[in-house]
């Protein structure tokens, strides 16, 4: 089982994502994307993966976002991911990577659509939200 995470520690999402991922039982692959950030051909993978376009996966919250003025529709798909590569605190996280695909987990829940085992046990995240098992009908 193999399941890499582009992950920000600083990030409360990120950081349930890497717990529920561990609660499951796996040992991932983590990469500190802020630290290490994916180079441009992953980058492409990863959006490519995700069926997103760059735009999808800017985040708009962070200071390089206005400072480049990266609202103005004239930004193309390659100069948003060059931004994205020099400023990675521009790309959305986390992003995760399993056999079953990739997809950015925001909310935490969403890394079940791709977890490789079932949540059996409850999860609870750091703000006492907890993660249910699905249940069968």
């Amino acid at each position: 089982m193999h399941v890499t995470i582009y992950h920000n520690p600083n990030c409360g999402t990120s950081r349930n994502v890497l717990a529920l991922i561990c609660h499951l039982g796996i040992e991932p692959q983590i990469i500190e994307y802020l630290q290490t950030p994916p180079d441009e051909a992953t980058l492409r993978g990863l959006l490519h993966a995700m069926n997103f376009t760059p735009r999808d996966l800017l985040r708009t919250n962070v200071p390089p976002y206005a400072a480049l003025g990266l609202g103005n529709p004239a930004w193309d798909d390659d100069g948003l991911i060059t931004a994205m590569l020099r400023e990675p605190l521009l790309t959305n996280r986390p992003i995760v990577v399993t056999e079953k695909g990739t997809k950015l987990c925001r909310p935490s829940e969403t890394f079940l659509d791709i977890a490789p085992v079932s949540l059996r046990e409850p999860f609870i995240k750091e703000d006492g939200g907890v993660i249910e098992p699905p249940t069968a009908y």
